[in-house]
């Protein structure tokens, strides 16, 4: 399970901008993109420096403010990190310079 984060709190409460940014990538063809990868991005990435006094307001715009160039650029690094990525043998390499 993951660590809790400073800001889970606010979950609830912006469920209809994260909605919206949801919506928006839909609109831009990324339908994988989940509510939970990208809570996942902002707890990683935007918040990864905790505020100790942070309104609502400013959650939202951090939000809205999401590019799809950003999120996906952070999934990718991600993916490549998890352990199911390996290029340990040479037949792997192979398929991926096919």
């Amino acid at each position: 399970m993951e660590n809790s984060h400073a800001y889970d709190h606010f979950r609830t409460q912006v469920k209809p901008a994260l909605a919206s940014k949801l919506s928006e990538f839909k609109i831009l063809g990324y339908d994988s993109v989940t509510e939970s990868s990208l809570w996942g991005y902002l707890q990683k990435k935007k918040w990864k420096k905790v505020k100790d006094e942070i309104y609502l307001h400013e959650i939202i715009q951090d939000i809205l403010k999401v590019k799809v160039s950003d999120y996906m650029s952070f999934a990718t690094i991600e993916a490549y990190k998890s352990p199911e990525f390996s290029l340990e043998n040479e037949n792997e390499w192979k398929k991926l310079f096919k």
